[in-house]
């Protein structure tokens, strides 16, 4: 792999879906329409974990989420009993339902960051997920993981979302979490500052394992951690302080159709991955 001249397309590709056309098919987009950085994590808390399936159907459902939640949902989870916090979201939630996920399922969901939030002095989940000494991101994935199973009710939607590391998944909605929440860079949050974005792995999706797979960057045919890990890698080859810097642009590579998945001169002649691309 010539990693100087891959580099310089993903730059390219960057480049390319850097953009409001890319940026409105993407979950990110809601927690960025709130200026204050603990209402931003409550909705990429939100947002993140319920990230799978058609976009425009995904989006409307995580809207309507935050919608009884007002312009501060942090405030607005924070000042209430969990009690009455939670008979009040069952009821604004009655009828809500997004693939795998209930109202009642997203109403425990919120009322977890509401605990985990109260037991960091309103620092949010950050505390949770920073490794200890000698740990690593995943290692502290994996205790909050489980720890949520033991908490939260064992329904088919809340063990949807609580997928460990330590156990070989992927973690796609974690992974994007985590990126959203610690890289600076566009169109990432970066209201962390315990995490580096080097520690990060990347939200493998069909997409971009996809991509990956064409780009010579995995050779796994199993989209699971370790191929998550090995893709990692490869891209730290581009960028070893900020190894995902290219997801947005290789996700939305395939998001956006934009990849038929095998090279065909009609169309792909114009993506900045073309010489790359063993497909």
């Amino acid at each position: 792999m010539q990693v100087s001249g891959l580099r310089k397309a993903l730059l390219a590709l960057e480049a390319r879906y850097r953009g409001e056309r890319a940026l409105q098919a993407d979950p990110i987009r809601i927690p960025l329409a709130y200026p204050d950085a603990m209402d931003r994590e409550v909705a990429a808390w939100v947002a993140a974990h319920l990230a799978y399936g058609r976009v425009a159907p995904m989006i409307r459902a995580i809207e309507a989420l935050m919608a009884p939640l007002g312009p501060h949902p942090a405030a607005w989870l924070r000042h209430q009993p969990a009690a009455r916090a939670l008979e009040a979201l069952e009821r604004a939630y009655e009828g809500w339902v997004w693939r795998f996920h209930t109202g009642t399922d997203m109403a425990h969901w919120l009322l977890a960051w509401r605990q985990l939030d109260l037991e960091s002095g309103g620092r949010g989940l950050e505390p949770h997920l920073a490794p200890d000494p000698g740990g690593t991101l995943d290692d502290a994935l994996s205790r909050l993981v489980q720890r949520l199973r033991r908490e939260l009710p064992a329904t088919h939607g809340l063990r949807f979302s609580l997928p460990d590391p330590a156990e070989g998944g992927a973690c796609k909605r974690w992974r994007m979490f985590l990126r959203w929440m610690v890289r600076p860079g566009w169109p990432d949050l970066g209201a962390w500052t315990r995490l580096s974005p080097a520690d990060l792995v990347i939200p493998l999706d069909t997409h971009v394992a996809k991509t990956a797979r064409l780009l010579g960057l995995s050779d796994r045919k199993n989209p699971d951690g370790r191929m998550a890990h090995q893709v990692t890698e490869a891209l730290r080859a581009m960028d070893d302080q900020d190894p995902l810097r290219f997801d947005f642009a290789l996700s939305h590579l395939g998001i956006l159709g934009d990849c038929p998945g095998h090279k065909d001169l009609t169309i792909c002649h114009a993506c900045p991955l073309y010489t790359y691309c063993k497909g």
